[in-house]
């Protein structure tokens, strides 16, 4: 009998394991789509461009038929496009992607009942792609219920909504397949990438996972042929949250600013600062929240408010989402010691650029060429160091990242004020040895390690 009840018990267990596993692949991904599809909108946009190209028309002809019959003044062209987007607000708040609707004069958005109205722009973030746009007028409205992406992992099953190709209302189904991705678009790409078919015109609608909640706002796709080859991206919901309630309740765009240089670690700088990983400082501003908190150049951030970082652009978006005048807990590794610091997050500021310019000079084994900050011909507001006025292709320095223009501060710690204590230092270094450089590039502090050849 007792044997008996125990193979019954391990055949429940068996069923219910299947059974669990069963239920989580869908036999339809119907009951979601219904849930979703009427929070979901079809925008159409009109940009009015002045001055035709298109070199194939009869101007006067031209120019007279569409004047007389479509009201378009002369020298006029109108360019139209079709995007998609999501309700979030009964009071008719949109989310799309700002790439959508930035250039349009007209905005037309078509609600899953076929009713048109037209939507103006509450507010665009191009940094990071996210837009909002609203409506007026519109009764029983249904937002979509907006989910938390730090949830979704790899594999999840995903599906997007909207009107690829204008083809309103489509759906399809994926999977996500990476997260974290940096593609080029901008300061803040932290990507979900998903194998669901996305092609033009699914810009700005949304990605839902099963509970039929918006994980993800669909952006942009790798493509050779410029369709669906089975690799979208997606901004994250968490991410578009922050920057909608901005929008909506400040009218800008407010990011938290940490006020440092950052840069990743590579394995020469890693054994050069006795870590294994973390975000290297490379420059503390002066009277930023980070200087005030004790942060100094040379430490190693390895969590930020709670939150582990590995590379760079993970601690920027954390500190951009962190609210202002927020007291944060920062750890840090100085020295090979780990140590906690107290920071409270000021706004972000706009960092300054400046391109460098060629010259010509004798170069050192390294294949740079270096001058006195006097004989610099780049702006800055250094009063010590040397510039690079020029860098021999495929050198040491080349290789490395060193670029005409930045400015050489220290080399292994060693203070560098001039070309005579550049010179002296780089004579004591042989084949074989790490060379650690601190140089300035656009008013930015910046480490660069490697091995002399």
């Amino acid at each position: 009998m007792k044997k008996l009840n125990w193979l019954i018990l391990v055949w429940l267990s068996f069923v219910f394991t299947v059974f669990a596993e069963v239920k989580m692949i869908p036999a339809s991904f119907k009951e979601i789509a219904n849930k979703v599809k009427p929070s979901v909108v079809n925008i159409s946009t009109v940009e009015v461009l002045k001055g035709r190209v298109d070199p194939f028309y009869n101007q006067f002809f031209d120019d007279y038929i569409l004047e007389k019959f479509f009201g378009i003044p002369k020298g006029t062209f109108k360019r139209q496009s079709l995007g998609s987007g999501f309700i979030v607000d009964k009071n008719g708040y949109i989310m799309t992607n700002s790439h959508v609707v930035e250039r349009a004069d007209e905005i037309k958005v078509k609600l899953y009942n076929q009713k048109e109205y037209k939507a103006k722009i509450v507010g665009i973030d191009k940094e990071t792609d996210v837009a909002v746009i609203r409506i007026n007028g519109a009764t029983d409205l249904i937002p979509a219920e907006l989910g938390n992406s730090d949830s979704i992992d790899v594999g999840d099953w995903v599906i997007a909504i909207g009107s690829p190709f204008g083809l309103e209302q489509s759906v399809t189904q994926g999977i996500i397949s990476a997260k974290g991705r940096i593609i080029g678009a901008g300061n803040y790409d932290n990507f979900l990438q998903t194998d669901a078919a996305i092609n033009p015109g699914n810009s700005g609608g949304p990605l839902v996972n099963l509970a039929g909640q918006v994980i993800g706002i669909n952006t942009a796709i790798t493509s050779r042929s410029g369709g669906y080859e089975g690799v979208g991206f997606a901004i994250p919901i968490n991410m578009a949250k922050k920057i909608y309630n901005d929008i909506v309740t400040k009218g800008k765009v407010i990011r938290g600013w940490l006020g440092v240089g950052i840069q990743e670690l590579t394995p020469e700088l890693a054994k050069h600062f006795k870590v294994k990983e973390g975000v290297l400082i490379s420059q503390v501003f002066k009277g930023s929240p980070a200087e005030k908190g004790g942060i100094k150049r040379g430490d190693v951030i390895v969590e930020f408010d709670g939150k582990k970082v590995i590379n760079y652009r993970e601690l920027q978006n954390i500190v951009a989402q962190t609210p202002v005048n927020k007291k944060v807990k920062v750890k840090i590794i100085r020295e090979g010691k780990e140590k906690y610091l107290e920071v409270i997050t000021g706004e972000r500021n706009i960092e300054k650029v400046y391109a460098p310019v060629e010259t010509d000079k004798k170069e050192n084994d390294i294949g740079i060429i270096v001058g006195d900050i006097s004989e610099s011909p780049y702006s800055t507001s250094s009063a010590s160091g040397v510039v690079v006025l020029n860098i021999t292709p495929g050198s040491p320095a080349d290789d490395n990242g060193i670029m005409r223009g930045d400015i050489i501060h220290e080399i292994n710690g060693q203070n560098v004020k001039n070309v005579e204590d550049f010179n002296r230092i780089i004579s004591k270094f042989k084949k074989g040895d790490e060379i650690v450089f601190l140089i300035e590039r656009s008013d930015a502090m910046l480490y660069i390690a490697f091995k002399i050849r």
